[in-house]
């Protein structure tokens, strides 16, 4: 078996606030290596390397972990732009439009789709976050196709 190419190291943070909110992924994200680029409180991206531990049988990308990874975007993003209020995904939706092939390179990025709507009197707000997913070219890292969207809403409440 043929191992895949580490993956690159993100680009450095584009901001000082940027780099603030810039944290390594852990915990699920982190069994495969997710790596984060961009953490704010308008998105949320990062890297990973698909590689047997995230596939299938057949070795390409489980729907399951691309389903992992957009709710875990979601959820950080909406934490930090609902004040660092708890978040939980109530509903997530994931196409999957092209297999990622084991050995890829992919990119995650979640981004607010509205200001999050109040509900129950202020105390509870809900938000909308869309996943969008790539394969990056390793030779071209501008280089990028679609493989999967994604779509998580979540209450956000007071701690």
């Amino acid at each position: 078996m043929v191992l895949p190419k580490p993956l690159p190291p993100p680009p450095p943070p584009s901001s000082a606030s940027e780099a603030s909110e810039n944290e390594d992924s852990s915990g699920p994200l982190g069994v495969f290596g997710f790596q984060d680029e961009h953490v704010s409180p308008e998105k949320v991206s990062g890297w990973f390397q698909v590689t047997p531990k995230c596939c299938q049988p057949f070795m390409v990308l489980h729907g399951g972990v691309s389903a992992l990874i957009a709710e875990d975007l979601g959820s950080r993003g909406a934490y930090l732009a609902s004040g660092r209020r708890r978040a939980a995904g109530i509903q997530l939706s994931i196409s999957r439009l092209k297999n990622a092939q084991v050995g890829g390179i992919g990119l995650a990025e979640a981004t607010r789709l509205a200001e999050p709507t109040p509900v129950n009197a202020g105390k509870t707000t809900v938000q909308v976050w869309k996943v969008q997913f790539w394969k990056i070219d390793s030779s071209n890292s501008q280089n990028r196709s679609p493989i999967a969207s994604s779509r998580v809403t979540l209450p956000c409440s007071m701690s």
